[in-house]
């Protein structure tokens, strides 16, 4: 919905609050796409858990939370693939059957991606079949879709077909960047949907947002400052300290406030790495329409891409490849 804000952060303008009001409903409704396809409806239990998960918020088996790149051990490794096995050999209890099987199976299918992507994995469609999803194969399309959308929308991974023939997948990072949260021994689950959402937002509140805008938008996902994300755990030092130690977020007092008020602008490494574009495109998927849709950030995003074909041209233009190479000393992949 628009904000409507106690100070104005430019008081010389009237078309200035009116184009803010305008970006503040479009960064709302995009959003409440993404709650009513990603979030809300994401549910990781395994079931034969006696426990529901947390009202409005997806959960994940206790193996799944404690996910971390850092840990190398084969332990940890072996713990995990067992992890695999079980939700592959877990059956529906014949006196218990869910009210709808098939977001059940969607769920199970997110929570083995979900694995596959910890121990590094490629994942086949065989082997969903004969694990995950046995007894659905007639439907196999519609529950990979519906499983992919949900890694995108809450992971920020793309689920990629690599071998048509073998019917292989990957799980790959979305829009060209190279960090997800569990690169520096952040643990839990792949957290570059959040970075995403950020992203977006500062870009259609005119490419800086204050806090108070960011947690707005947030809130819409279920996700608030100070508490404790029952999938993504301490949000506020992931987007205030973690996602400006890796240069994707610069962090600081907002531009003509005289308060104290802080904003958030994109740090280097998401310019190096991702497009206004590519993210104008992915907050145009979760509302469910097009770029051009949002006619003055698409223009913007047009400019920035002739901008930097130009850049790429020129003799002296440093790739956004080894831009990023630059960032990636506090993480591994």
């Amino acid at each position: 919905m628009p904000r409507h804000k106690k100070k104005s952060r430019s008081s010389n303008d009237k078309s200035s609050k009116a184009g803010s009001s305008a970006q503040s409903l479009e960064v709302a409704h995009v959003m409440k796409s993404l709650e009513e396809t990603s979030l809300s409806c994401c549910s990781l239990m395994p079931e034969n858990s006696k426990e529901g998960p947390e009202i409005g918020m997806a959960s994940i088996p206790e193996g799944s939370q404690r996910f971390s790149s850092s840990k190398s051990d084969e332990s940890a490794t072996s713990q995990e693939k067992k992890q695999i096995l079980s939700i592959a050999q877990a059956e529906p209890d014949p006196q218990n059957v869910p009210i709808d099987a098939v977001d059940e199976k969607v769920a199970m299918l997110v929570n083995f991606m979900l694995l596959k992507y910890k121990v590094k994995e490629p994942i086949t469609k065989e082997e969903m079949l004969k694990t995950v999803i046995r007894g659905y194969g007639n439907r196999f399309s519609e529950l990979l879709l519906r499983a992919s959308e949900r890694m995108e929308m809450v992971f920020g991974l793309d689920v990629q077909e690599v071998d048509p023939i073998n019917h292989r997948y990957v799980l790959l990072i979305k829009l060209g960047l190279t960090y997800d949260g569990m690169m520096s021994g952040e643990e839990g689950v792949p957290k570059t949907g959040i970075l995403i959402l950020v992203l977006g937002v500062i870009f259609m509140k005119g490419n800086r947002a204050t806090e108070e805008e960011v947690w707005e938008v947030l809130s819409f996902t279920g996700v608030y400052p100070g508490v404790k994300h029952f999938i993504f755990g301490e949000t506020r030092k992931l987007i205030t300290k973690d996602f400006v130690k890796e240069k994707y977020l610069v962090y600081q007092q907002a531009a003509n406030s005289r308060s104290a008020e802080s904003e958030f602008l994109w740090g280097p490494r998401a310019y190096a790495e991702t497009t206004k574009m590519k993210v104008l495109e992915f907050l145009a998927k979760v509302h469910g329409t097009e770029p051009t849709s949002f006619p003055s950030q698409y223009e913007e995003a047009l400019k920035d891409e002739k901008e930097r074909a130009k850049g790429s041209a020129s003799a002296g233009a440093v790739s956004p490849s080894i831009a990023s190479a630059k960032f990636s000393s506090s993480s591994h992949i």
